[in-house]
């Protein structure tokens, strides 16, 4: 075969070589150790947990090393690609705040290593294939559908591997230049494969997660161009990975599998592979077990059940940082001021069995995330999202912004702040009876104290009610009326001897939340009537009396 021939008759539209490749992409110019890494999600529409996991690992690898970090969108599957899905994916990173050096945005392009979209990349994956053309290491597959069923259904028999290798190959890598000619004329649709080689050799590669890696050598013909002349993913990433040079390609271990055919395409172009980190799957407990997480099944999968629960990018990337570094929670507790992005974040400590993502602990991770937070930050962040996911709160904030935010320092600040919120969908109702829009009876008053009780207290309370006591003149005077009206003042009296009260303060301050407030479970009283102001606190109070 002449292999000079072959390879022109094939690209006859290709005068690149990999030299002015080479020459185009040239190596960065880093400081020593900074590494280069990137997420290449698929434009499906489907943004997933994974791929943040996966982006906050290559997000901090680069970030702590004064590296690079870049997006590159892997579209050489145009049959699943979905219109506006790459806006999505950079929408949604936007909001988690990952933050990229370069790669795809919405405009186009930011960087000197792009296109940053592969299907715009088919000239640089096609002077790569020629040149494997040229070694003798590439050639054209005209096998039909209904020929690789065949050649399926007969491994499936003889309970072999499946794939076109060995004998399944020879028909179409012994073809002569002449046949290819005369098929390639004729109109026959062909795609490019790799020469494998049958043999018994082991690779051996380092995990910078799971440590030394051994499997069987390639020995498949794999597919490097379809026959759209786009590639698959195995040749894309080694030629975009060496081109753009990545220092780490970080994915889930779905992949670990394809690792001898990535391996085999380095070698061959005589690259130096980059540090492959292959994942732990996401996953939840389900009774007793644990199973991965399901696009179909679980809602918690797709980044944008984050967004419209209003759960912080905050409390995410603090929930997935104790998922990927065991000592996380340790530097928190030693940290509890400090900003998420000063922890040393290591590929050592990260786990190799699967990384269980906890609803409740998330939820949890959030209240202590928020409680941090100044009150103007809560507002910002909160009115932000309700510009978006809920206008009639957005509304709400507008108008209301100095009571808003006078209500959220009640309790904020010292060692053991309030922790009742934990997302901004959950803060519209738990701040709802700020507003008369919103006010609404939630609760109902406590069994101790019956509709009478409730009327002649709420009464007698507005009567010395005084809205310039200072919280301890406030206090005395509520404990003067719950012995007043036969209520134990210290909760251990009544619990000691229940029969001789009627209940004891804690009912009557539930009592006097439910009817200012609406609810058992709101923040001081007295601070909440300073919040709302006297009038309003009074037209309230008084609908019990």
């Amino acid at each position: 075969m002449d292999w000079n021939q072959l390879a022109d008759l094939l690209f006859p539209d290709i005068v690149t070589t990999r030299e002015d490749m080479e020459q185009r992409f040239p190596k960065r110019e880093l400081p020593q150790g900074a590494n280069v890494t990137r997420i290449g999600p698929s434009p499906t529409g489907f943004v997933h947990l994974g791929n943040l996991y996966n982006a906050i690992i290559g997000e901090r690898i680069a970030h702590q090393s004064n590296g690079v970090f870049y997006l590159r969108i892997e579209d050489t599957d145009n049959k699943r690609e979905v219109p506006g899905a790459v806006a999505t994916v950079i929408n949604a990173m936007a909001y988690f705040g990952v933050n990229f050096d370069e790669g795809a945005v919405a405009e186009g392009d930011k960087g000197a290593y792009g296109p940053y979209r592969q299907r715009q990349r088919r000239e640089i994956y096609q002077t790569f294939a020629k040149w494997l053309v040229l070694q003798g290491k590439a050639y054209p597959c005209f096998l039909s559908e209904e020929e690789i069923a065949a050649i399926r259904e007969e491994q499936n028999a003889r309970k072999e591997d499946i794939g076109i290798y060995g004998k399944y190959a020879e028909k179409n890598r012994n073809l002569t230049l002449e046949e290819i000619r005369a098929k390639l004329e004729n109109g026959e649709t062909w795609v490019l494969r790799f020469k494998g080689s049958l043999n018994s050799e082991y690779i051996a590669v380092e995990d910078a997660i799971r440590g030394k890696l051994e499997m069987p050598r390639n020995f498949h013909d794999f597919i490097l161009l379809k026959s759209d002349g786009i590639p698959t993913y195995h040749f894309a990433h080694v030629v975009d990975d060496h081109l753009m040079r990545s220092t780490h390609v970080i994915r889930g271990e779905e992949w670990i599998p394809s690792l001898p055919i990535h391996i085999e395409l380095f070698r061959e172009f005589g690259w130096e592979h980059p540090i492959y980190c292959h994942t732990a799957t996401l996953m939840k407990i389900e009774g007793s077990s644990k199973r991965k997480l399901s696009k179909r099944k679980d809602p918690e999968l797709a980044l944008a059940y984050y967004q419209e629960e209003g759960i912080s990018q905050d409390a995410v990337w603090e929930f997935l940082l104790t998922v990927l570094n065991s000592d996380y929670e340790e530097w928190r507790i030693a940290n509890p001021a400090g900003n998420y992005l000063d922890f040393p974040y290591t590929l050592e400590k990260m786990s190799t069995s699967g990384a269980l993502v906890d609803l409740d602990k998330l939820r949890d991770v959030s209240k202590n995330v928020i409680c941090r937070m100044s009150a103007e930050e809560v507002y910002e962040k909160w009115y932000a999202w309700c510009v978006k996911y809920n206008e009639k709160y957005a509304v709400l904030l507008e108008k209301y912004k100095e009571r808003t935010i006078a209500a959220l320092k009640i309790g904020r600040g010292g060692e053991k702040p309030r922790r009742d919120i934990e997302t901004w969908k959950q803060a519209c109702e738990f701040m709802s009876f700020y507003y008369d829009e919103t006010f609404e009876i939630v609760d109902a008053m406590p069994e101790e104290c019956d509709e009478a009780l409730v009327h002649a207290f709420v009464s007698r309370y507005l009567e010395d009610m005084d809205y310039n006591d200072d919280s301890a003149t406030w206090f005395g005077k509520v404990r003067e009326l719950t012995r007043e009206f036969g209520f134990a003042v210290k909760p251990k009296d009544y619990k000691k001897d229940p029969s001789a009260y009627k209940g004891s303060i804690v009912h009557v301050t539930n009592m006097l939340r439910v009817a200012l407030t609406g609810r058992c479970n709101a923040p001081d009283i007295w601070e909440v009537t300073h919040v709302l102001g006297e009038k309003i606190a009074r037209e309230r109070l008084g609908r019990w009396c």
